[in-house]
């Protein structure tokens, strides 16, 4: 490949800015990494914040290919890759952060730890919208909680990114999943195999005794943080119970939670591109969601709504809105 060859991409140059669509130089493969031809990129609500300069735990330095998830296929490998090929489709959470290049663009160099084949019974689409969403899951319900069959699972925000992939894995585990959301999501919650609590008409107290008959649930994932974390707290069950959250930044108080003699732990899915330990495990994971897919246990939900390259600050402004209605991707190459 042409050591000047372009490509297209998204480019951010200034926090709170519309992207600029542009050409850039394309990168090449390096020892351990593989050249992806991306054909969509998945939006998550970080992705939202780093463009709005309110993420600075993500390291962005601009101007910057934004875009944390990908779904692709392999263009060439650098030297020492031997798990793909050229012609093989991937998927993985990338860059976009840190000052890796991410997935706003026809093409990233990306360490192929973090990949994964993708599943075949999906659709590009589909396959980007799991990464982040389905390692954040994982992460939390499996290397955290070890949730495992017979326990009552509640997920706070069960129709959410993070939430109803939790919801599925949790199921796929064993487990008897509880979901809250509110009455307009209860569908959704339902239809992915949880039990839906409205937690605008229930109370913790209501919910905890009307499900666990007021002994607490086994394992909490909260995926709201603020108030929502501090009722994970009081749900938890006694002496059993483990809370895990993906916001758990803010001020609380640990006694509802001590008083029960609960644990808690917190996940912070980023840190394997921000510190470049423990990228092969990002890879593990998404084998097994390959697995849980294809053996059809998971799908993601997709907003309908199509964008591209020139398109991606639309993309942004529906999330902001809150009007998306499933993930959101932006298809890159055709």
């Amino acid at each position: 490949m042409l050591a000047n060859a372009v490509m297209k991409a998204a480019v951010l140059e200034s926090y709170a800015e519309p992207f600029k669509y542009t050409e850039i130089s394309r990168p090449i493969a390096k020892q351990g990494e593989v050249l992806v031809r991306i054909k969509a990129s998945g939006v998550n609500p970080l992705d939202i914040k780093i463009q709005a300069g309110k993420a600075d735990h993500a390291r962005t330095k601009l101007p910057a290919v934004l875009g944390i998830d990908l779904a692709g296929v392999v263009e060439s490998v650098g030297a020492s890759v031997e798990s793909f090929h050229v012609g093989d489709e991937v998927y993985g959470m990338t860059g976009g952060i840190g000052g890796i290049q991410g997935s706003l663009a026809e093409f990233a160099a990306v360490d192929a730890d973090l990949l994964a084949l993708k599943p075949q019974n999906l659709m590009m689409r589909e396959a980007a919208a799991l990464p982040l969403i389905f390692i954040t899951a994982w992460e939390g319900l499996v290397d955290k909680a070890n949730t495992r069959e017979g326990q009552k699972v509640l997920i706070q925000g069960g129709s959410g990114g993070v939430g109803h992939i939790a919801v599925q894995l949790a199921r796929a585990l064993g487990a008897s999943v509880f979901a809250t959301g509110s009455a307009s999501n209860k569908r959704i919650i339902e239809g992915f195999g949880a039990t839906a609590i409205d937690y605008r008409t229930m109370t913790v107290e209501q919910y905890v005794a009307a499900h666990t008959d007021g002994l607490g649930f086994d394992v909490i994932y909260d995926t709201a943080g603020g108030a929502t974390l501090d009722a994970s707290f009081a749900a938890a069950k006694y002496y059993e119970g483990h809370v895990i959250s993906i916001l758990g930044w803010g001020k609380h108080s640990l006694a509802p939670l001590s008083f029960r003699a609960a644990t808690y732990s917190g996940v912070f899915t980023l840190l394997p591109l921000l510190t470049g330990k423990g990228r092969a495990h990002h890879g593990e994971i998404l084998r097994e969601a390959t697995k849980l897919i294809e053996a059809g246990k998971l799908k993601p939900n997709l907003d309908s709504r199509r964008f591209n390259l020139q398109t991606v600050q639309d993309a942004y402004e529906v999330i902001e809105s809150c009007q998306a209605r499933g993930k959101i991707i932006v298809d890159i190459t055709e």
